[in-house]
């Protein structure tokens, strides 16, 4: 699929719901609809926050950035690295190498004088509303023959601002005002209220090249115009692009991917998911009011489809006034647990979700939201301090009610049996692991595609474990004493030739 090519959709003005995308043809599970590079995206500029996987997952993955992003994270290609070289004139913007840094000049001369201007970079909202307006002044709002429609025709929903989002405004405003380098063209306070709505409702979060941290945000016109759905027929990734290459002319460009999650008609509308699915429907329609300024009447929130086993009971029929109760103590506790996670304290954490689960026991199912989110946390804690026995059946309990919410080729769904699969391997259940590597690789071909960053590493993992089953299979009893001896880093004590030959198998990555 090359980068900006729309021969696969269509605009189409879809009356009460605004415009949107079609498809043009017949398209397949795990098919690119269109690839998109950005018009203008932005390196977070935030301090010790956890972190979350973007749009692939809300499962915290505890990935904690003593320094700011802003110097963790290459402007360009927007993946996270140890060791960044800094623009030596702005001393803000961070580069994996010379070849990022000269690949991102276009948009970071102009921002790289503002800041050297003011001493301290803005805020990202600031920097991104910035980059936007001088890419607007150098290609009057489309940057290619393919970008569908201006970047400032985009909604922006300024009159539909609450008075907090609006007092929010006005700060972004005059921050914006300080910023923007004198000598320039002048913009009216609204017009650049006007894009800072548009940014609002319309930017992207971007995820870093292992799809753990949101790093970034970004604008994505084509991709703006791609209308909400609680149960969409496609999903949108993030590719870093590569710029690794020796030959300039093998580098690809930093995009977005719209990916097909099933078989689409020729003529049917495109839609994406805007929130987690997994939420009541009235919290879906609360969330997309408050945010994107629309009444979703999709045919799952419509009928509220699955909502009853978002509030499931167990089999033991427990009373009314225990599942009140337990909902009550689940909410509280979430609230204790998120607390104690954000102070980093594990074992605070840990003792919280069980004492949790102990409490949701017979009350509520394994696919209440309540006990989902509990699950999470503590399967995502246990696995961080190595416990991963006890994070393996934590796992294995959320993921089966995963499958039973989500749609089967969400990409959340499958990073989520990712993790549960890996940390099943890593608690030495081979076979139950190995298993969920390979369901999630499936699901990841069609959300991410064989070619990401993600894919290949899992595809890596599938093939480790593959040969660790293998000889699981042959040897049950060699398997765990060479496993164990791996672990401890001790030599092996078989004399078989064949040892020598997987004596790396256990060497996790």
């Amino acid at each position: 699929m090359t980068v900006g090519n729309m021969e696969s959709a269509v605009l189409f003005d879809g009356e009460k719901k605004g415009r949107g995308l079609k498809a043009n043809k017949e398209l397949s599970a795990g098919e690119v609809v269109f690839a998109e590079p950005s018009y203008a995206a932005v390196v977070f500029d935030r301090y010790n926050f956890p972190g979350y996987c973007s749009f692939y997952c809300k499962c915290i993955c505890f990935v904690y950035f003593p320094l700011s992003l802003a110097s963790q994270v290459c402007h360009s290609c927007f993946r996270r690295q140890a060791k960044l070289h800094r623009c030596a004139q702005c001393k803000f913007a961070h580069y994996c190498d010379r070849t990022c840094q000269t690949a991102c000049w276009d948009e970071h001369k102009q921002e790289c004088g503002a800041i050297k201007k003011i001493i301290k970079a803005p805020s990202e909202n600031v920097r991104l509303a910035a980059r936007v307006l001088w890419r607007i002044h150098k290609d009057a709002g489309i940057a290619s023959d393919s970008q569908l429609v201006s970047v400032d025709e985009l909604e922006d929903h300024v009159t539909d601002l609450s008075e907090e989002d609006l007092k929010q405004l006005k700060t972004d405003v005059h921050n914006f005002l300080e910023y923007w380098s004198y000598g320039r063209k002048q913009h009216s306070t609204d017009y650049i209220s006007q894009i800072f709505g548009i940014i609002k409702c319309n930017a992207f979060t971007m995820s870093d090249q292992r799809g753990l941290q949101a790093v970034g945000v970004g604008l994505f016109p084509n991709l703006c115009l791609v209308n909400h759905d609680c149960w969409p027929n496609c999903t949108v990734i993030l590719n870093h692009g590569n710029q690794s290459a020796v030959s300039s002319s093998l580098h690809s460009q930093r995009r977005i991917e719209l990916r097909a999650l099933g078989k689409i008609r020729a003529g049917e509308e495109l839609t994406v998911s805007y929130v987690d699915f997994l939420n009541l429907s009235a919290e879906r329609q609360m969330q997309l009011r408050e945010r994107y300024y629309f009444e979703c009447t999709c045919e799952h929130c419509s009928k509220h489809i699955k909502d009853d086993l978002m509030m499931a009971v167990a089999e033991s029929k427990p009373s009314a006034d225990k599942v009140k109760e337990v909902n009550a103590y689940s909410k509280e506790c979430l609230e204790k647990i998120e607390k104690s996670r954000v102070e980093g304290n594990y074992n605070e954490v840990v003792k919280l979700c069980r004492e949790c689960l102990e409490k949701q026991e017979n009350v509520l199912a394994d696919t209440h939201l309540h006990k989902l989110r509990v699950l999470s946390v503590a399967s995502e804690v246990l696995s961080y301090v190595h416990s991963f026995t006890e994070a393996a059946d934590y796992a294995r309990r959320m993921v089966e009610g995963y499958m039973k919410l989500y749609h089967p080729n969400n990409a959340q769904l499958g990073m989520a049996i990712m993790r549960t699969g890996v940390t099943h391997w890593h608690a030495g259940q081979i076979e139950a692991g190995h298993a969920m590597i390979c369901k999630a690789y499936g699901i990841l071909l069609v959300t991410h595609g064989p070619n990401h960053s993600i894919t290949r590493d899992l595809e890596s993992i599938r093939m480790q474990t593959e040969m660790e089953l293998k000889l699981f299979e042959q040897n049950e009893q060699v398997y765990h004493s060479m496993r164990d001896a791996a672990l401890k880093k001790q030599p092996l004590a078989s004399s078989s030739s064949a040892d020598e030959n997987i004596k790396g198998l256990f060497c996790k990555k």
